[in-house]
C-alpha cells in the first residue's frame, strides 16, 4: 500500500508544533509496518535544505487565479528520514525560511496543494492513499474529488487529520477565483459560514477524517470553533487515534543532546546529571525540585497564567522551588516572563524562542513538566517527559487526559488538575512537591513511567487498519 503524506511541516525538515513532529514519524513508522509512505512539503529556505542533496523527479505549471507559476518536485536524495521526503518548489511563491508567518500566506498555502494535485495528476504512479494534515492541506480533497482537470483522481482514497482546530484557514469566498476549475455544483462543498473554510471542506470531502487523540474528538464534537455540528454530522467517518512519539529521537539512552544518557535502571543518577548542568547553566540551585515548562506562549497553552502562576507558587512555597520556561509566542508573556527573571533571580529563568536540543535537555533534567493548557489535541510534550522520566503535571483536556492518570487514582503516576487559573496550577504545583520530597514514592513513579510504549507502532497499526478498511 502506497500512502504518501502532505503536510507544511516535517521534523526535522521544518517544526513550529506537534504537526512536524508527527510528519517527521509517522511515515517512517508506516514504512516499518509494511507500507510505502513518503511526504511532500512545501520548500523552505532553510538549513535542512542547503544541508541535503537534491533529485529533481518532475517538473510542472499550474495557474493561481490569473497567474501562472513554475513548479520543480524535488526529492531528498538519500532518505535520510526514513522515508522518501519530496518537496514543492515553486518559483516566485515558496522562498520563505519558514512555514508560516507571512503576507502571503494564503497564496503559498493555496499555491502549495494545487502544485501537489497537479503533481499527482501526472504521476504515472499514483498512490492509494493521500493522506492530508491540518488546514494547509485541506482544499486537497475537494480538489481531487470536483476538479474539472482532476477527475482521475477521484478514486484516491483520502484521510484528513485534524492537529488543531483551532486554526481553519477561513478564508473570504471572494478568492474562490484563485481556485482551479471546479464543478459550480459542488461550490457549497467549500463553504461554511459564508467563507472558504478548508478544515470544514475536508471534512466534507475526504474518505476518513481523523484526530489526534480519541479525547480530542469527542471535545470536538462540543466545542470546535463553529464546525462541531459539521464534526457530529459526519461522526461515521471519524476516528479519533492517539499520536506516538518517535523513540528514535526521543530515547534516553541514546539521546546525543543531553548531558549523560540514562535508562531505567539509571533514572535518578542519570537525571541528577543532567539537571546539574541545566540549572548550572541558567542559574539555579539544582537541589531544589525543578518545574519545566516547554512549548508556546500562546493561550491555548496557558501561557498567560505562567508568570503569575509561577510568582505565587515560588513565593508560597518560601522559595523551595525552581522553574524554567522555554517558548516563545504571544509578545506579553514573553516580557511578564523575562520581567519574572529580575523578580525571582534564584528561583526561575527561561530562554525565549525555540532551541531543540535545550529541550531534550530540560526533559531529562527537569523534575516535572507543567502543561496547563486550556486547549490539547493530544500532547507530545507530557509522551516526551515520560520517555525521560519527568512526571507530568496537566490539566485534564484533550490528549492529556487520555495519557495522564492522575496519583491519586488506581495505577496514577501524574498530576492531573481541572480548572484553568492561576490558584489551581499552585495547588498541582504542590501536590508534585509532596511526590518530589516522598523520595520512595517519587523513584517509583519514575521508573514506572520510563517503562510506558507510547512509540508509533501501535498508532502506525491503527493508521494502517484505517487504510486497509477504506473501499
Amino acid at each position: 500500500m502506497q500512502i504518501l503524506h502532505v503536510s507544511a511541516e516535517c521534523y526535522p525538515a521544518a517544526k513550529v508544533g506537534g504537526l512536524g513532529d508527527v510528519a517527521g514519524a509517522l511515515p517512517k513508522y508506516l514504512n516499518r509496518a509494511g507500507a510505502t509512505a513518503s511526504l511532500v512539503m512545501p520548500h523552505y529556505y532553510n538549513k535542512f535544505y542547503h544541508d541535503h542533496s537534491w533529485n529533481n523527479v518532475a517538473e510542472g505549471a499550474f495557474k493561481l487565479g490569473a497567474v501562472e507559476y513554475k513548479y520543480k518536485i524535488r526529492k531528498e536524495a538519500t532518505d535520510a528520514l526514513g522515508f522518501e521526503l519530496f518537496i514543492t518548489e515553486i518559483e516566485g511563491l515558496l522562498n520563505e525560511e519558514l512555514p508560516y508567518g507571512y503576507e502571503n500566506d494564503l497564496q503559498r498555502h493555496l499555491g502549495f496543494q494545487i502544485c501537489v494535485v497537479d503533481w499527482l495528476s501526472n504521476r504515472q504512479e499514483r498512490p492509494d492513499v493521500v493522506h492530508c494534515h491540518d488546514h494547509p492541506t485541506g482544499l486537497i480533497p475537494f480538489m481531487m474529488n470536483y476538479g474539472n482537470s482532476y477527475h482521475h483522481l477521484k478514486e484516491i482514497k483520502t484521510v484528513f487529520t485534524i492537529h488543531s482546530a483551532q486554526y481553519q484557514g477561513q478564508i473570504g469566498m471572494d478568492k474562490i477565483n484563485l481556485l482551479p476549475a471546479f464543478d459550480e455544483w459542488k461550490r457549497g462543498m467549500l463553504e461554511w459560514n459564508n467563507n472558504i473554510n478548508p478544515m470544514a471542506c475536508a471534512i466534507k470531502c475526504c474518505w476518513r477524517f481523523t484526530t489526534v487523540s480519541p479525547g480530542y474528538l469527542v471535545e470536538l464534537r462540543q466545542n470546535a470553533l463553529g464546525i462541531e455540528k459539521l464534526i457530529r454530522d459526519e461522526q461515521q467517518k471519524s476516528q479519533g487515534i492517539l499520536n506516538g512519539i518517535d523513540a528514535d529521537v526521543w530515547n534516553p539512552e541514546m539521546d546525543t543532546w543531553i548531558e549523560t544518557t540514562y535508562n531505567v535502571a539509571t533514572v535518578n543518577d542519570g537525571k541528577s546529571v543532567n539537571k546539574k548542568s541545566l540549572c548550572y547553566s541558567f542559574k539555579l540551585n539544582h537541589e531544589l525540585p525543578l518545574v519545566a515548562f516547554i512549548g508556546r506562549l500562546v493561550g491555548e497553552k496557558g501561557g498567560d497564567l505562567l508568570a503569575d502562576s509561577i510568582r505565587q507558587t515560588v513565593i508560597r512555597q518560601n522559595r523551595g522551588v525552581n522553574f524554567l520556561v522555554l517558548g516563545s509566542g504571544v509578545n506579553e508573556y514573553e516580557n511578564a516572563l523575562n520581567a519574572l527573571k529580575s523578580d525571582l533571580p534564584d528561583n526561575f529563568n527561561c530562554y525565549i524562542g525555540y532551541h531543540e536540543k535545550l529541550a531534550h535537555l530540560m526533559y531529562a533534567g527537569a523534575d516535572f513538566l507543567l502543561m496547563p493548557s486550556r486547549v490539547e489535541p493530544c500532547g507530545l510534550n507530557q509522551l516526551y517527559a515520560m520517555r525521560y522520566g519527568t512526571v507530568p503535571i496537566v490539566r485534564s483536556t484533550g490528549g492529556l487526559k487520555d495519557t495522564v492518570t492522575d496519583i491519586a487514582e488506581k495505577d496514577g503516576f501524574g498530576i492531573r488538575f481541572e480548572q484553568i487559573t492561576v490558584a489551581a496550577i499552585d495547588v498541582a504545583v504542590e501536590r508534585a512537591l509532596t511526590l518530589y520530597h516522598d523520595k520512595q514514592s517519587m523513584s517509583g513513579v519514575k521508573e514506572k513511567i520510563m517503562k510506558f510504549d507510547h512509540s508509533w507502532d501501535h498508532a502506525a497499526e491503527v493508521y494502517m487498519e484505517l487504510y486497509r478498511s477504506m473501499q
